[in-house]
């Protein structure tokens, strides 16, 4: 995006320690055999997604309408740029509740439910059905053929379609995505709403959206990042509900903020004005997509299939083998009457609840009574559906279940080693995953899911023992800082070519390290201030951090002069901004600041200049450096908290 025509909506919103870190212990470094694992996947794939760049060169040169970047984003959204070969013997004997199979890189659907996307595409591309869904060529050209035709049907609107090149916009062609996602129409009976009955597709066109919007650059999936012009996509109620990131305006227009909406400076959402400015009161507002009763930071919209239960004991813990929008699609409207309580999506851990905790899913078989059930957005056999954000969010969510039901205790969630078949666990256990309750033939969450991992979160602190733990590595991906250093709207000065990015040639722990890339905007005379986000900003998707004798710090190396930095700590009554300091150039320096100490922090949006609350988030990581016109390296490694 122009940055001289455009402008990011945002309201502009002690002493440092510097000491040697101590090494984090091997238990709270990434799993070592996950680790192995993910390592030899990476190297696996690269080549495929190598090839699979190629072959969006040739379906964008075939199918021109196609804004650049979509095809990539849909990749993405539907298998991580993974070729999915669904298991046939798999499918049949556990038909009774996973949704549909998607087949290639595109994740194109063939019935069962859903569209037949392979179908149609074949007969659109001359071809036979088994070469859509084996060939990763053919599959990336059917998914073009599939999507040209959604825009090619509303050529009538030409004029609201193109943008200055005379192609259609990635914002023009949301309709035209939310009828290519292949999706199960509505259930008979169900909500007039038509915003609830597309709950689904939305949520899809969002999805692709939001994938070029941060952009990826990742293992080598590659989208590309551009700027999405939110309010040309979305109406302003759906952004709210939406709970899109943030908006970019075109000042020319000259307006976004309405009588009944303003932007959160701290979260960079749009939200919805209080009733007695005149917005619609929460009773009057649609089923779709607001607040949950049962869980504040999840999104709402109801799967018709529950029934009555016990008193809950347990949580399950599910892998979708499918994407977030296929998921709450299937279990609004399946032949299998199956469903969870809550949905949490890869990307940025945002939750959507189906049932209502009062109720029981359909999820676990006979065990539906007393356990709530969480299905996370992906697959079993690959790493990447399960990101930091996830983790983060899925975990805040059971804390909340164990804080309201005393017989499901948080110390007493399942901490062993990962497993790819069933294996039954004690009923003592209080969270487990699928395949550890009996009755089951279900594997998930498989091999991949690291239950240490997810201990340590449910169990924030270690019961006050003392020691570090390390919130970001960077061994195996970004973690928590997943969008680029200009993605905040409280940003200024650098270039939307500043990247953040993953690096294994230079580290200060382990084999690798986050390299942030800053660029000049040359449009601008601003300083740098530079809002690196953690969790996109959101705090359901960080770590609890405990106040009390917490230093917050990491290691970093400047490849140049005139480096500060800082950190911003979502509080109970805001966010604050933490005092910086100088680095020296060309060195790794750890730098941290502690938590109790109110002479190392000032108020930011909304906080008082403190740390007051006993639990608080990372927010951000702040860069700054006076204006240049040099490019800069920051390297930052092993972001952690010592107790």
């Amino acid at each position: 995006m122009n940055q001289g025509s455009k402008v990011l909506l945002s309201a502009m919103l002690g002493s440092l320690l510097v000491s040697p870190a101590l090494a984090a212990e091997p238990s709270q470094r990434p799993d070592a055999g996950l680790q192995v694992g993910l390592d030899a996947e990476e190297a696996a794939l690269l080549p495929q997604r190598q090839a699979l760049q190629s072959y969006f060169r040739d379906a964008y040169a075939r199918y021109p309408a196609i804004p650049a970047g979509t095809l990539e984003a849909i990749a993405y959204v539907q298998s991580r740029w993974l070729h999915l070969r669904p298991d046939p013997k798999q499918m049949q004997g556990e038909r009774h509740h996973h949704m549909p199979a998607a087949h290639g890189a595109m994740g194109l659907y063939a019935g069962d439910g859903f569209a037949d996307q392979v179908g149609e595409a074949a007969r659109l591309l001359g071809v036979s059905a088994s070469r859509v869904r084996d060939d990763p060529r053919t599959n990336v050209l059917a998914a073009a053929a599939l999507l040209d035709r959604e825009i090619r049907s509303d050529a009538g609107q030409a004029e609201a379609l193109r943008g200055r090149l005379g192609k259609p916009t990635p914002e023009s062609i949301r309709p035209a995505l939310m009828r290519y996602a292949g999706f199960a129409s509505a259930p008979a009976g169900a909500a007039a709403d038509s915003e609830v009955a597309d709950y689904a597709r939305t949520s899809f066109a969002y999805d692709v959206l939001l994938a070029q919007d941060r952009g990826v650059d990742d293992r080598g999936i590659k989208v590309p990042e551009r700027a999405i012009e939110w309010e040309r996509a979305f109406e302003m109620d759906q952004l709210v509900k939406l709970r899109a990131p943030f908006v970019r305006l075109d000042v020319t227009r000259d307006r976004i903020e309405t009588a009944g909406f303003e932007l959160d400076p701290i979260s960079e959402t749009l939200q919805a004005r209080s009733p007695e400015v005149g917005l619609l009161a929460a009773e009057d507002a649609p089923d779709m997509g607001t607040q949950s009763t049962d869980y504040g930071p999840a999104l709402w919209v109801a799967s018709p299939y529950h029934r009555t239960r016990s008193s809950y004991s347990s949580v399950t813990i599910h892998t979708a083998q499918g994407s977030y929008g296929g998921t709450i699609s299937w279990f609004q409207n399946n032949p299998y009457s199956v469903s969870a309580h809550y949905v949490i999506r890869s990307s940025d851990g945002q939750v959507t609840q189906m049932v209502r905790n009062s109720r029981g899913a359909h999820h676990v078989g006979v065990h539906n009574g007393t356990t709530l059930g969480i299905e996370h957005e992906g697959y079993v056999n690959n790493s990447s559906w399960y990101t930091t954000a996830m983790y983060n969010s899925s975990a805040a969510l059971v804390r909340s279940f164990c804080s309201k039901y005393s017989a499901i205790s948080c110390a007493n969630a399942y901490s062993g080693p990962a497993h790819s078949g069933v294996v039954v666990l004690s009923t003592a256990i209080d969270v487990k995953g699928h395949q550890h309750y009996s009755s089951q033939t279900h594997t998930d969450p498989g091999i991949n899911w690291n239950w240490g991992r997810y201990y340590n979160l449910l169990n924030p602190g270690g019961g006050g023992g003392g020691g570090t733990t390390i919130l970001d590595s960077f061994e195996g991906s970004v973690g928590h800082f997943n969008t680029s250093p200009s993605y905040s709207g409280s940003t200024t000065g650098i270039s939307t070519a500043s990247s953040a990015t993953r690096t294994c040639a230079t580290r200060r722990n382990g084999n690798c390290s986050l390299r942030v890339l800053l660029k000049d905007n040359s449009g601008s005379s601003a300083n740098w201030a530079v809002r690196l986000l953690s969790g996109t900003g959101r705090p359901g998707s960080n770590t609890p951090l405990t106040r009390s004798g917490g230093k917050v710090g990491f290691w970093v190396f400047a490849a140049g002069s005139g480096m500060q930095v800082g950190l911003g700590i979502d509080d109970s009554d805001g966010t604050e901004r933490s005092v910086r300091r100088s680095l020296p150039a060309n060195q790794w320096t750890y730098v941290s600041w502690s938590l109790t100490d109110a002479a190392q922090w000032n108020a930011w949006a909304g906080g008082n200049g403190a740390i007051s609350a006993g639990t608080v988030k990372l927010d951000a990581i702040w860069l700054y450096r006076a204006q240049t016109a040099w490019d800069v390296n920051v390297y930052i490694d092993d972001v952690q908290i010592q107790n």
